[in-house]
């Protein structure tokens, strides 16, 4: 769901370093793909083989990790947070910010919720608030903790009224988070507004028992958002699709003033120069370089309840490129990357969708932007099966250049059992590349079905912190964060 890391690296010391790892070890591991590879043992390369791990603060067996990594729970559905509200259900994308004093961090996590409207059951909701929509369940909330610790010091919901916080992306100059709804729902579904929009979560300003305004960017487009990133040199921001069982695209939006997103702009979709509708969804070539242009979505917030054209119908028609489930997105090293979860030629056993297209197992792809044209599209990788990578959501780099990708296994014909998860069907894990492009397993949830999500590191490099979705619609399973330590440079990560 949510989230390539959404940090800019470059923003940091070592950061261009970091991204030009990052963007070596992608082009080797689409070298490995591309070369036919089979020989995937995930114990042999990485950090080593991974056994069953006990939580520190709880005590549980909820993740398998390498010898020597630790981890701790942080806001459990449920618990109760400074604002006097029970954590919330179903966390999603999240990015780590710096926190207020020295050795914190301030983690901004979204809640997926997808309960009834104004339902009670794991809502984010914070009475006399301002909130968009009054039975709205969705929306974030903000945790800060201790590094050394791991304790958590604070933490309350910082944006409520929303509905289907998926992902996001950190603002320009990471000012905050901009967090995302994956829907077009509205009143015909029983809301009291519109939905399908980004909204701005500050990261200065939201206190426990006064979460931020809920104001949606409407000129940003309403769709099934997924997540964004900001191209720090150019202010726009990179949207994408995630809208099962049908054809997807690749937005961007061109701010009138980049620092107030509220003061509209232009919202486009990603064309292949020359080839109206191209599909890049299969029979694609790694590496290859395919021109871009953009097309202009006249109607960026459609009357969908009327019959206006979506925003992917109106790109669609104007020849825009077709994608499969694109969700996490990140910048780094002057390119976007982004994940499509289901695209690619090795499939994944489930039906077609609408128009035909049957699924894969996934593709991560760049885009590089120019100021002489509309860029250039490459695909830096495509799995060649479940056992190396099923369904890419989230994309994380690390600070040394590390990849991570968070696993949401979309295929319910193709049973994904694990050894370290007996009796569970569909497994998810965190993949990780090393430097020569063969995949490795870095953590398997082992505590139930539910995907990882909102993957992200510290400022420092000392923790990764991730999410188990956990139910979108109940209390159990529920969602957790969870902060891991361990010998990073031991590894590529």
């Amino acid at each position: 769901m949510d989230s390539v890391d959404r940090r800019s690296f470059l923003a940091t010391t070592g950061g261009a370093l970091a991204a030009g790892v990052a963007m070596n070890t992608l082009g080797a591991h689409a070298a490995w793909a591309e070369a036919g590879r089979s020989d995937f043992h995930p114990g042999q390369v990485g950090y080593g083989e991974l056994r069953r791990t006990k939580s520190r603060n709880t005590g549980e067996e909820l993740l398998a990790l390498p010898e020597g990594f630790t981890y701790i729970v942080l806001g459990k559905t449920g618990t109760p947070m400074t604002d006097g509200v029970a954590t919330p259900i179903a966390h999603d994308g999240m990015a780590a910010f710096p926190g207020t004093r020295r050795d914190t961090v301030r983690l901004i996590r979204n809640h997926e919720v997808r309960t009834t409207p104004g339902s009670p059951t794991g809502r984010v909701y914070v009475e006399g608030s301002e909130r968009y929509d009054e039975l709205g369940v969705a929306g974030t909330t903000t945790l800060e903790v201790d590094l050394r610790s791991g304790e958590v010091l604070r933490h309350f919901v910082s944006l409520n009224g929303t509905i289907v916080n998926c992902a996001g992306g950190m603002m320009l100059h990471q000012r905050g988070w901009l967090t995302c709804e994956e829907t077009t729902a509205g009143p015909k579904q029983g809301w009291k507004q519109k939905h399908g929009y980004i909204y701005e979560v500050p990261l200065d300003g939201p206190q426990p028992g006064k979460p931020a305004a809920s104001q949606p960017l409407k000129a940003m487009g309403r769709f099934s958002h997924e997540a964004v990133a900001v191209d720090p040199r150019t202010g726009y921001v990179y949207e994408t699709e995630d809208d099962s069982g049908k054809p997807n695209g690749l937005y961007r939006f061109r701010p009138t003033d980049p620092r107030n997103l509220a003061a509209g702009g232009v919202l486009e979709m990603l064309k292949i120069k020359g080839r109206d509708g191209y599909d890049c969804r299969e029979g694609q070539k790694m590496g290859a370089r395919l021109p871009v242009e953009w097309v202009r979505i006249d109607d960026p917030d459609p009357d969908l309840e009327n019959g206006a054209k979506t925003c992917t119908q109106q790109g669609l028609a104007k020849g825009g490129a077709k994608f499969n489930r694109l969700e996490g997105c990140w910048y780094g090293d002057g390119s976007i990357f982004f994940n499509s979860t289901s695209g690619g030629d090795a499939k994944n056993g489930d039906a077609p969708g609408a128009d035909g297209y049957v699924e894969g197992y996934g593709q991560v792809w760049q885009y590089i932007p120019s100021r002489r044209d509309g860029g250039t599209l490459v695909l830096v990788y495509e799995s060649p099966g479940r056992k190396e990578l099923d369904s890419p959501d989230n994309l994380t780099f690390s600070p040394r250049g590390g990849i991570v990708l968070c696993e949401d296994d979309a295929s319910d014909a193709d049973a994904d059992p694990h050894p370290l998860a007996p009796g569970l069907e569909n497994v998810n894990r965190l993949i990780g590349l090393d430097p020569g492009g063969q995949p490795f397993e870095f953590a398997v949830n082992i505590s139930d079905d539910s995907e990882f999500a909102g993957a992200c590191f510290s400022p420092d490099g000392s923790t990764m912190f991730v999410n188990a979705l956990g139910s979108t619609t109940a209390l159990e399973p529920p969602g957790r964060t969870y902060a891991i330590r361990g010998p990073w440079r031991r590894g590529p990560l």
